[in-house]
């Protein structure tokens, strides 16, 4: 195999033969030498060729191959160019056609062609950010003695119970509806409704209570009417938890965990991160690095509001009050001018939270807490789980919740039940974070949302 350009720029100029394989991202003629700049994707730059003879069939977005020497570059940005013996197109790219030309395009117009946007400067490095901030997650949990759980993609339960499921059914719909009566279910595939999963995380439970500390990252569907660009119809989910656990241990391995994954990306994606920072948003290599240095601060609910309300009255859209759910306006405050940095919000109101967080002694609020930080808000949200039976049963019946459907995950309280905690991040919105873009549709190769469901 060819070395790829992201290595290859690494090398000592001395003559060196080299192959480069990749597309062509620019081409200009000068005289009678021909300027091309090849890019595989391994790296932010690519690499420049030169040779002294014209090629009809050379053109942005054509992938070729590339004989030469590794020689010292005169322009200005890199160490060394290939001055090339020989190129081979290998797909032609008609120029007449090709969307992806030398200007600027607009994230808008990109989303339209999202099979070919990850081979622009911007999309190619929100793609290597994505992919070195998923093998994080994974060295994390490993290094920490965490489980890896496949949870399922299709449930019967609902765990935010919020209703908002894609359904998952083999029935025909026009058959149904020809009929006049209601669909059978007991007929469908799995005999029952059911859905596509909004959380793996009460079956990851299940788990945790036997091995103690697991975790699952996989996609995650909301059927949300939602247009916005924070909001996805399908996104990926990581979702640790652990047996033998509180609240307070909780909160720990939250602060780890960003830290961790920041420390990472800051040190092996350092071109892409100065790329977001140079040409997506100014200031977020710094305003990374200030977490990363940070000590989180802890506020229970019930003070954050009491800082909410000393606010102006012209703070804010929405009027915090207590027993309200936060918005970002007002995560944002609270990170940005009560704490000056990573907030871990705790003991929510329990009518805004699940069913399963563990009721505090006040009978009012749960052991819930969300980690906030600067510029974004909420990125992390998590609980104790409720570990006594008695009381997870009330406060289901509370909520008018079928407990019988429920009778497996009531088990874990019935048998060798223990104190567990858990969190759920969701990774596009950590993407989004650390290279700072503005829509959430813009860190997912293929977003699914609202009328949207091409490629």
């Amino acid at each position: 195999m060819a070395a790829l350009i992201k290595d290859i720029l690494k090398l000592h100029a001395a003559s060196q033969d080299v192959v480069v394989r990749g597309w062509v991202r620019t081409k200009r003629e000068l005289k009678n030498l021909t300027f091309i700049e090849v890019n595989d994707g391994s790296s932010l730059t690519g690499i420049q060729c030169t040779f002294d003879h014209p090629q009809a069939d050379l053109s942005t977005g054509a992938s070729v191959e590339v004989h030469g020497k590794l020689v010292p570059s005169p322009a200005k940005g890199q160490a060394v160019e290939l001055a090339a013996q020989s190129v081979t197109v290998i797909g032609k790219a008609d120029p007449e056609s090709y969307p992806l030309q030398k200007k600027r395009h607009s994230f808008e117009f990109l989303r339209e062609i999202a099979h070919l946007r990850a081979r622009t400067t911007t999309f190619g490095a929100v793609a290597r950010v994505r992919s070195r901030l998923a093998f994080a997650v994974h060295e994390f949990f490993h290094q920490n003695g965490f489980q890896y759980v496949h949870t399922p993609i299709i449930t019967a339960s609902d765990a935010e119970g919020a209703g908002a499921l894609f359904q998952v059914t083999t029935l025909n719909p026009e058959e149904i509806a020809r009929s006049g009566t209601a669909p059978d279910y007991q007929r469908d595939f799995f005999g029952k409704k059911s859905f596509l999963t909004v959380s793996g995380q009460l079956e990851a439970e299940t788990y945790a209570t036997a091995l103690s500390r697991v975790y699952t990252f996989g996609p995650t569907f909301r059927a949300e009417n939602s247009n916005t660009t924070r909001h996805l119809a399908e996104f990926w989910m990581i979702e640790p938890e652990l047996a033998f656990a509180d609240l307070n241990d909780l909160m720990r391995l939250t602060e780890d965990f960003l830290k961790f994954l920041l420390n990472t990306v800051l040190s092996d994606c350092e071109a892409d991160l100065h790329f977001f920072d140079t040409h997506i948003e100014k200031g977020i290599l710094a305003s990374l690095k200030a977490v990363l240095d940070s000590h989180f601060t802890h506020i229970p609910y019930t003070e954050a509001l009491i800082e909410l309300e000393k606010a102006a009255a012209d703070t804010f859209e929405f009027k915090p009050v207590w027993g309200c759910d936060l918005q970002t306006e007002h995560e944002r405050f609270l990170t940005e001018k009560v704490a000056g940095g990573p907030v871990i919000l705790s003991d929510y109101p329990k009518e805004i939270k699940a069913f399963y967080m563990k009721l505090n002694p006040d009978g009012k609020t749960v052991r819930a807490m969300d980690l906030l930080v600067p510029r974004l808000g909420e990125i992390i949200g998590g609980s104790q789980r409720e570990d006594d039976l008695a009381v997870l049963e009330g406060r289901m019946r509370e909520l008018g919740m079928n407990l019988h459907e429920y009778r497996w995950y009531l088990d874990l309280r019935r048998y060798g039940s223990v104190p567990h905690a858990g969190f759920g991040m969701g990774f596009e919105r950590l993407v989004q974070y650390v290279t700072g873009m503005a829509n959430i549709r813009d860190v997912i190769p293929y977003p699914r949302a609202v009328g949207q469901a091409d490629f």
